[in-house]
């Protein structure tokens, strides 16, 4: 295989989890009546620009399909995080109803409806119909479609240029990320900037957040990574934040490598080195997470075993990707955890692809009183445990396996 980025041979293992189906096809009445298809999963580093990647087998057509099934605003705190971004950028850069806002992967709307209720004119990129559908139908222009220079190119041609290009939980699902990247740089204005928000390598890593690899995520980014690739398609980095949601993200500001109006900030470099300290240019940073990863396993699978031989009922909260990564590494199927509980009525009445264990609402929490929630997305256990707290009434308890196994 050869990097996506620099086109250099890569070989080099980072972490093998096996085959399972894709993260979110999930499964209906229908189609549980047949076969599914199961891709390797595996995940390679490039030690010439040191980009982790997954091998290519499954196509993003496949995956980004017209009933995609995740929508970002079934999380009250993502909400949150969207509307505070929104606040941020309009005040940073003076953003007003002559300034036009663009998100690439913009889903069901979660965001732009922030940049419309305080009057900036937007419009949202996103390739899956069931999400386009959602925004619409909150009054946001959704052009259906996946991005890159050739859509950059239209849309400049239109006369549709962005002041500001948002780009949440994106860069790591796109298979031609240079293509991706030079899109940014044609669709922005000469003082425009776009931002990247993705999980950090460095806390993958260091957290065991092995469940955050699916076929989805064809990068695993470092700011080491994402500043060669951007500078290679013409963009320029002046400035990073880190971030609490999904384990530990960064927030990436660029602009254009032609005009960069905006200074670099001492923050950037300050990352860069930190970055540098832990080893990521270095080839042993990598090895031992197939090890970490094989004791998280370990670890939930026993403790699910030992449950149900003490006789105790036990059900996992959220349908996400990253639990079908870890349901399908570990081999958890249903006689161990019978449901999968979801807010997203999307979700509901379908199956967890893989392991085919049910997914249902949250009115069955009630119903049988589990002695156990298991929280698989893991990054949401806060907002879930405050959701969920009803649970301690029976003296249930609440688990969760990333980092480590926790039981409280």
């Amino acid at each position: 295989m050869k990097c996506r980025h620099c086109s250099t041979k890569v070989t080099r293992a980072f972490i093998d989890l096996g085959s399972s189906p894709p993260s979110n096809s999930y499964l209906t009445q229908e189609t549980m009546q047949g076969p599914e298809k199961w891709y390797p999963l595996k995940v390679l580093v490039c030690d010439s620009c040191w980009l982790v990647q997954t091998e290519d087998f499954v196509g993003a057509d496949e995956m980004f399909s017209e009933d995609y099934a995740y929508f970002s605003s079934f999380s009250n705190s993502w909400l949150e995080h969207a509307k505070s971004y929104v606040d941020t950028m309009v005040k940073r850069f003076n953003l007003s109803a002559s300034s036009t806002v663009v998100e690439v992967a913009a889903n069901d709307g979660y965001l732009l409806q922030f940049a419309q209720q305080m009057g900036i004119p937007c419009y949202g990129i996103e390739p899956t119909h069931s999400t386009a559908e959602a925004a619409r139908e909150k009054g946001i222009e959704i052009i259906e479609d996946f991005f890159g220079v050739q859509k950059a190119e239209l849309l400049v041609s239109q006369a549709r240029q962005a002041d500001l290009i948002a780009a949440n939980n994106v860069l790591a699902h796109v298979p031609d990320i240079n293509d991706f990247v030079r899109g940014f740089a044609v669709l922005l204005k000469g003082s425009g900037v776009a931002t990247f928000e993705f999980p950090h390598l460095l806390n993958l890593v260091s957290q065991n957040q092995f469940d955050t690899i699916y076929h989805e995520h064809y990068s695993y980014l470092s700011l080491t990574s994402v500043q060669t690739i951007f500078m290679k398609n013409g963009l320029n980095v002046f400035d990073v934040e880190q971030l609490p949601t999904h384990g530990g993200s960064l927030r990436v500001f660029a602009q254009r490598a032609d005009t960069a109006h905006q200074s670099k900030t001492a923050t950037v470099d300050r990352l860069l080195a930190q970055e540098l300290d832990a080893g990521i240019n270095d080839i042993k940073f990598y090895s031992g997470f197939q090890k970490n990863a094989e004791r998280v396993k370990s670890d939930l699978l026993s403790y699910l075993l030992q449950l149900k031989k003490d006789g105790k009922k036990v059900i996992a909260y959220g349908a996400a990707a990253k639990g079908n990564t870890m349901m399908n590494f570990a081999g958890i199927r249903a006689d161990l955890v019978p449901f999968v509980v979801d807010r997203n009525p999307n979700k509901s009445g379908k199956f967890m692809p893989g392991s085919r264990i049910p997914i249902v609402d949250e009115s069955i929490i009630i119903r049988e009183k589990p002695d156990f929630v298991l929280i698989l997305p893991w990054n949401l256990k806060s907002e879930v445990e405050q959701q969920l707290s009803y649970i301690r009434d029976w003296q249930g308890k609440f688990i969760v396996a990333v980092p480590h196994l926790g039981v409280w």
